[in-house]
């Protein structure tokens, strides 16, 4: 497989989605770049936006396994990862699997569950794997959560730990649409009896050769630098309680090279590093709060791109 066919299969996907979701084309675009990158997605905003519905669409067009949690107070770890019951017939224990052993894993409103719950996510985003009495049990070689979550504000939400937000490579706010693109959903909606036929346009094996693709995406060492000196920028004590890891420059790295090859090229450059770092570093950050001054997390990247100095280079390495 070629990067031009990465191109094209990641068109077809966001073409199929847009018949069901209207006007999140770029949306579905950084979602599919933190996928193919090895990432998981944090999906935020109001209910009502679209959230699940989005999910449960890519699940339908990428035609792998699909399971879905929904958080809730009383969830337990095992809910989650699976459990070993006795069945008495057999006389013996036995291993009945959690909704993480598939593909694509649905966390829905993640931050309604306990933190002690949405622990038991931390090592199947991480390792692919899960530790139930003992022993270990390795999740799909394709496996990703896209999670959903309320704005913190919302009532009967826990805030989810820096621990927990650091394994998503996105985090994601889908936003209001337009009033034309609402006027469409709503006639889409209202008016349509049938059920509006989506195609699966690539398998897992597809996804899993894409991703190999990605791989081998040409970055140059200027665009290097570049990214380890807007992640380092957000260790600035006097701006920041909380700066991002190495992790986070490793995911940016990871994200730029999907987003180059989706974007049809087999090298990154420095724009794609400025158009995903609000994504990659805005939930890895925790800003110094100064009295009389609110400003989103957003902003003080967007003012971190403004400060650190863009590369110039042939950055194809040709």
């Amino acid at each position: 497989m070629q990067i031009q066919k990465v191109k094209e299969l990641t068109e077809q996907i966001i073409s199929e989605v847009d018949k069901i979701i209207v006007g999140k084309t770029e949306i579905i675009r950084l979602i599919l770049s933190a996928m193919l990158s090895g990432g998981n997605v944090l999906l935020e905003d109001v209910p009502g936006t679209g959230k699940t519905t989005m999910v449960k669409t890519l699940a339908k067009v990428m035609n792998g396994s699909f399971s879905r949690i929904q958080f809730t107070p009383d969830l337990l770890p095992s809910d989650i990862t699976g459990i070993n019951y006795y069945n008495q017939k057999e006389q013996e224990f036995v291993f009945r699997e959690g909704p993480v052993f598939t593909n694509l894993l649905l966390a829905d409103e993640i931050n309604r569950a306990t933190p002690r719950t949405q622990s038991s996510l931390l090592e199947c985003m991480e390792e692919k794997q899960v530790t139930i009495d003992g022993k270990t049990r390795f999740l799909d070689d394709f496996f990703r959560v896209i999670a959903t979550e309320n704005p913190i504000e919302t009532v009967g939400t826990f805030p989810l730990p820096e621990a927990l937000l650091d394994r998503f490579a996105m985090k994601i706010k889908m936003g209001y649409p337009t009033n034309d693109e609402e006027v469409n959903i709503v006639e889409r909606m209202s008016k349509k009896t049938d059920k509006i036929s989506l195609q699966s346009v690539c398998g897992i094996d597809d996804l899993i050769e894409m991703q190999s693709v990605i791989e081998d995406v040409f970055v140059h060492e200027a665009v290097v630098d570049y990214i380890v000196s807007v992640v380092a920028a957000t260790r600035n004590e006097n701006k920041f309680i909380l700066g991002a890891s190495p992790r986070g420059s490793i995911i940016l790295t990871k994200c730029a090279k999907a987003f180059a090859a989706i974007d049809g090229r087999n090298y990154v450059i420095p724009e794609d590093v400025k158009y995903l770092a609000k994504y990659v570093l805005g939930h890895r950050i925790v800003p110094v709060e100064k009295f009389g001054v609110k400003a989103s997390r957003e902003w003080f990247i967007d003012d971190i791109l403004e400060e650190v100095q863009v590369p110039v280079e042939n950055f194809s390495g040709y």
